[in-house]
């Protein structure tokens, strides 16, 4: 499993030769390094939204019409409103798993708000775990700490978890190293941090609070990948 970050919260992420991309924001992202990634030439099998806001959904359309076979998995409301505008959809609500072909998804609970940028409702935001044939993750969109992310482990072994670390609109650090106890999982990946002057963070400072708890934290520049 590759996982490329693409700045934000977005995220694309390859199983084998299928190819998904996760809350696309790129096009609006006001960091320079984010200019350099061609939005038009991104391949995808499938687009995850972990919620209605614009800073997650700005680039779905542009990409979506590109990937004409590219089928969008989010919320009943989500893929109800991209199905309406002719493409391809699959609705999921928390709790509820779904097996396709890179291998199953669960939508999971998160702590946030969501809507359309023009107001309309975006239904309940969440997140996904992925069980793929060899490597586990969870994407926990944005969201506060929260209990649900203890029934996580109940379920499914993480390989990696990849947690909102810019604070103000998510959790921060410290939440973020407590979020990685619930879910068992020592090896995280950060998002949704240094977009925006809200959710700028210290890089040292918080790659020191993981490792202390022994823990380890990613920081991916906008365009570079890892491994799984």
């Amino acid at each position: 499993m590759k996982i490329t970050y693409y700045g934000h919260a977005c995220l694309g992420i390859q199983i084998e030769d299928i190819n998904i991309i996760v809350d696309p924001f790129i096009s609006g992202n006001p960091l320079p390094a984010a200019k350099n990634i061609d939005v038009d030439t991104i391949k995808v099998d499938y687009i995850l939204i972990t919620h209605a806001h614009g800073d997650h959904i700005a680039d779905v359309e542009r990409i979506a019409k590109n990937n004409p076979e590219a089928l969008i998995v989010s919320n009943a409301e989500i893929a109800g409103h991209y199905e309406a505008k002719g493409f391809n959809a699959h609705p999921m609500n928390h709790g509820g798993s779904w097996l396709f072909d890179f291998g199953k998804l669960k939508y999971t609970p998160a702590i946030h708000s969501s809507s359309f940028p023009d107001g309309s409702y975006g239904g309940q935001p969440g997140g996904f775990v992925i069980e793929s044939k060899n490597k586990n993750i969870y994407i926990a969109g944005d969201t506060s700490l929260t209990m649900d992310m203890t029934l996580i482990p109940m379920f499914t072994n993480l390989d990696l978890a990849i947690l909102p670390i810019g604070s103000n609109f998510t959790m921060d650090i410290d939440e973020a190293v407590v979020a990685s106890d619930f879910v068992k999982c020592d090896k995280v990946l950060g998002y949704h941090f240094d977009t925006f002057g809200f959710i700028e963070i210290d890089h040292e400072e918080a790659k020191r609070k993981f490792f202390e708890k022994g823990k380890d934290l990613m920081l991916l520049n906008i365009g570079e990948s890892l491994t799984l």
